[in-house]
């Protein structure tokens, strides 16, 4: 499946791909008159909490009704009483005595119902919160300096606090990739917020100078050598066609109305959809798609057409950057980055010094790297106190290279590879059957969930649908 505008692979992370629409355990069940009556009453009891905005929508998915929110945020949590902007959040309600699913992308949130495999196997309701500073959850003007970790826990903190007056039971929280990352650096500011939580391919660049693990990650990913060599042979093809590849492209800019401020020109976006098309290929296809590609002496039209496949031409461009900006700004700031040696594309680089956050926000908005700072410490936090979490990575996924990883003082914690898996948020279903049903019996068992026997959606569907519109990173 064309996934569309991919790109800015190894800069851009993206939330995790699983299976769609109801399952089984969504299925409607008819309700009691207690239930009924609870039901009728949440819109009001939504409509009580300060601050918040409720709407109701139709629901798709039968058994829940669906709420969109906009709860009041302060900009500057330590300073509460100074601007404030709406925060917008999607409630899929089942029953205020079931487990909550709280689930992020780390970015915006998609307008339509999904389920997260955590609120499948739990049965429960579920919340997916739009990240601050991601539109339209955006203060106006924007104060960039306030676009951090901890800022973002203590919104989804606040959240927490809010609808707990509703929603008493056991809370769990869960994401991918960035997603993932907002779910560890909550739990690591306000570790009492949820009862446990299921992180999907989340990297952690403790060292953002060391990155030496995504080149040994590309030199050794999968079991095929000539698939590796094929793909890097395919990326080094385009440019050896630069002329033929920008022509296609600025034909395709015309026509579309796109331009090119913040890469400045179609060539440096053109080369840095190169950059990514390997790890691209990578962290959302496998192995077996190898046999899909085009061969190296394709024709050029063919070439074009896999670059923007896999990368995704459209995502360089000021239209397919301009909503990840907060994004950006947070990899050049707090997050770090990932830097791979690009040995197999050069001399035929002209910008590979562009391969940076840097690059991608525009210059009028002040950026300024902490040095890792901020994820040592998580990190730290994570290896001496990290309790109830779930790390689940992909095989294959080049974001598994820098993982978490567990230390003496992890509690009650997992870390799972699924075999031959990539960049997915759905991943627990593609475990070896014993790590599968432990998996499954912690997560049930921190919600508070009798155990039971439920078959997990699997395939190559998006959980969350806007995953397919999100570069990968």
């Amino acid at each position: 499946m064309r996934r569309i505008s991919r790109g800015a692979i190894a800069l851009l992370l993206a939330a995790g791909m699983a299976g769609t629409g109801a399952t089984a355990a969504q299925a409607a069940t008819p309700a009691t008159a207690g239930e009924a009556a609870q039901s009728d009453d949440i819109l009001a009891r939504l409509k009580a909490i300060p601050g918040m905005q409720v709407t109701e929508k139709a629901s798709t998915i039968p058994g829940y009704r669906w709420f969109w929110l906009e709860y009041r945020q302060p900009v500057d949590h330590r300073h509460p009483n100074g601007k404030w902007f709406e925060q917008r959040i999607m409630l899929q309600h089942k029953s205020a005595d079931r487990p909550m699913v709280l689930y992020t992308s780390g970015y915006d949130t998609p307008e339509t119902m999904f389920t997260a495999e955590p609120t499948a196997l739990v049965d429960g309701n579920q919340i997916s919160v739009e990240y601050r500073y991601f539109t339209p959850s955006r203060p106006e003007p924007a104060d960039w300096t306030k676009d951090t970790i901890w800022q973002a826990a203590t919104d989804e903190h606040r959240i927490i606090g809010a609808l707990k007056t509703i929603y008493k039971g056991k809370w769990i929280s869960t994401g991918a990739s960035k997603g993932g990352m907002t779910v560890v650096y909550h739990k690591r500011f306000y570790p009492r917020d949820v009862d446990g939580s299921v992180v999907y391919v989340a990297p952690n660049d403790v060292d953002n100078n060391a990155d030496g693990a995504y080149d040994k990650f590309f030199k050794t990913v999968g079991t095929d050598p000539e698939c590796r060599t094929h793909v890097e042979a395919l990326a080094r093809e385009f440019l050896k066609r630069r002329p033929a590849m920008l022509e296609r492209f600025k034909a395709a800019a015309a026509q579309n109305k796109w331009t090119f401020d913040i890469l400045r020109t179609p060539d440096r976006a053109f080369e840095n959809s190169v950059m990514d098309y390997v790890w691209g290929f990578w962290q959302y296809h496998l192995q077996s798609d190898c046999a899909s590609l085009p061969a190296v002496n394709a024709s050029d039209d063919d070439l074009y057409k896999t670059l923007d496949d896999i990368s995704g031409l459209s995502f360089y461009t000021d239209q397919g950057l301009a909503p990840y900006i907060p994004y950006y700004y947070q990899a050049g700031t707090q997050l770090g980055w990932p830097s791979p040696k690009f040995t197999y594309l050069r001399p035929l680089l002209r910008y590979e010094s562009s391969y940076q956050p840097r690059t991608y926000v525009p210059r009028d908005i002040p950026m300024r790297f902490d040095n890792g700072k901020a994820m040592r410490d998580i990190d730290t936090w994570v290896k001496r106190h990290a309790d109830h979490m779930l790390f689940l990575y992909g095989q294959n996924d080049p974001w598994g290279a820098e993982p978490f990883r567990l230390g003496g003082g992890s509690r009650d914690s997992a870390v799972y590879v699924a075999p031959g898996m990539n960049h997915s948020g759905r991943l627990i279903g593609y475990l070896p059957a014993a790590q599968q049903s432990k998996a499954k019996a912690d997560v049930l068992r921190w919600a508070g969930v009798q155990a039971q026997a439920k078959t997990l959606t699997t395939g190559p569907s998006a959980d969350d649908p806007l995953e397919l519109q999100r570069p990968p990173m």
